[in-house]
């Protein structure tokens, strides 16, 4: 919302009023993805899929904020999302594979 990752699933919609949404289908393509939806890609990042949502969001924020981030920046921005799969370290991964294919690093 406005360029901050919130969570969806606690905020009423009629609390948005003329705030710009911007889902992960709004990032990229199935043809053109994100670099950082490619990156979750070819991190093989992605398991059963019920938290990906809200990491890509929360570090499309984190990117968009600090476009060279530590592996320590990515943890600490992914603290509040849980991977219930075990891929957590492949996320982080992909957060900085996007950074530098975003020519961030």
């Amino acid at each position: 919302m406005d360029g901050k990752a919130i969570r969806s699933c606690v905020t009423p919609f009629g609390s948005l009023g003329k705030a710009e949404i911007t889902t992960i289908e709004g990032l990229g393509t199935a043809e053109n993805p994100h670099p950082l939806q490619k990156a979750f890609i070819d991190e093989q990042a992605v398991q059963c899929g019920y938290c990906i949502n809200g990491m890509v969001m929360k570090a499309k924020e984190l990117l968009d904020r600090k476009p060279q981030p530590t592996e320590a920046d990515v943890r600490e921005a992914l603290a509040g999302h849980l991977c219930l799969c075990g891929t957590h370290n492949r996320i982080v991964a992909a957060v900085l594979r996007a950074s530098k294919q975003m020519g961030r690093t």
